[in-house]
């Protein structure tokens, strides 16, 4: 496969690392949870790989599809080391090395309350000192309030296309699901936005809200079956020196699409059986639309929601949520994949 360098940076060599915690995907269970099997419609379902066989009694670890021709998933080795700050990633190229670590970001450190990282601007030749230009890749690293949830994303755009990227989420306890009732989930989002027939990369900043229906639909063929809607709301972007330009995003949407939007649309969960099984995965499909001015509808993204659902009392959920759209005439296609770790609160 060949993908097109849309450009270099350039910058100093920043400072290597040393020691580090378990990398996803390697971590330890912890004690076993329960759950109940049960089920109704058959339908399709598709998880990221990563664990094999899956339970609700054990660590689950899930990472972006590799993709050959537009580079998703090649993204691997993804380690955050806490002796430093520091971020490691392997299988991306011009992005450093293990030497030459990801560093805690200097324009933007933390976006939605979770970390920011960057890779160094240049690498040297080890034979005769020259500088070489690395591509501008930029990592973000959720880790859940309690330690049980974490996840990363990594991406560049300095590709003509995607590029060469990924992301990763982990569950590193268990889960207890409820069999009746329902419950309601809200926290924050961060996100990197790529394009396709362009370079360019910037950040994404949102509110995530889920919901549950443990009740239904009704268990009927021996496989767990449970609705699941949600939110993603009060979206802004930022490019890579931290200014908002959200209303810069809006004036070529409207521009190009006949409207009148204020503010990105909101994301809306596609309610569908088998969001949910046993093991506390979700799953599903997601769309935002916009009204123009001559009264139409326009379809502004489609994707997809990823996400694992921990504790003794279902209280946490960490995903990821991948949505894309044609209709930004800046480029063929814009890419916002968001991470998140949101909660269950306790009634105060």
């Amino acid at each position: 496969m060949k993908l097109y360098a849309a450009g270099l940076t350039l910058c100093t060599i920043l400072a290597g690392c040393g020691g580090g915690d378990a990398p996803f995907g390697e971590a330890t269970p912890t004690t076993p949870g329960t759950s109940e099997d049960g089920g109704t419609i058959e339908s399709s379902r598709t998880l990221p790989p990563g664990t094999a066989s899956p339970q609700a009694n054990t660590t689950i670890f899930r990472k972006e599809a590799r993709d050959s021709t537009s580079g998703n998933g090649f993204a691997e080795g993804v380690r955050y080391n806490s002796a430093d700050d520091t971020f490691t990633v392997d299988n991306l190229p011009f992005d450093g090395s293990s030497d030459a670590p990801y560093v805690r970001g200097q324009a933007v450190g933390s976006l939605g309350g979770y970390a920011v990282y960057e890779a160094v601007e240049q690498y040297p030749d080890a034979i005769n000192g020259s500088s070489i230009n690395q591509f501008r890749h930029r990592a973000i690293y959720g880790l859940s309030r309690s330690g049980n949830t974490e996840f990363a994303i990594v991406r560049t755009g300095d590709y003509v296309g995607y590029g060469f990227g990924g992301f990763v989420y982990e569950r590193n306890g268990t889960v207890t699901l409820p069999t009746t009732g329902q419950a309601l989930y809200n926290g924050k989002g961060a996100g990197l936005r790529d394009y396709n027939g362009r370079g360019g990369l910037e950040y994404s900043t949102s509110d995530v809200q889920i919901a549950i229906d443990f009740d239904d639909f009704n268990e009927a063929t021996g496989r767990y079956e449970g609705a699941v809607d949600g939110f993603v709301f009060n979206r802004k972007v930022f490019d890579l020196a931290g200014n908002e330009i959200t209303n810069d995003v809006l004036a070529r949407l409207n521009e190009g699409n006949s409207s009148s939007l204020t503010a990105i649309p909101t994301a809306v969960f596609t309610i569908s059986t088998n969001a949910l099984d046993a093991n506390g995965e979700i799953t599903g499909g997601l769309t935002s639309r916009f009204g123009n001015d001559t009264g139409g509808i326009v379809e502004y993204e489609a994707g997809t929601y990823y996400g694992i659902i921990s504790g003794d009392n279902a209280e946490e959920i960490v995903g990821i949520i991948v949505l894309e759209t044609t209709v930004d005439p800046s480029a063929d296609n814009v890419r916002d994949t968001t991470g998140f770790t949101i909660y269950r609160e306790a009634r105060q």
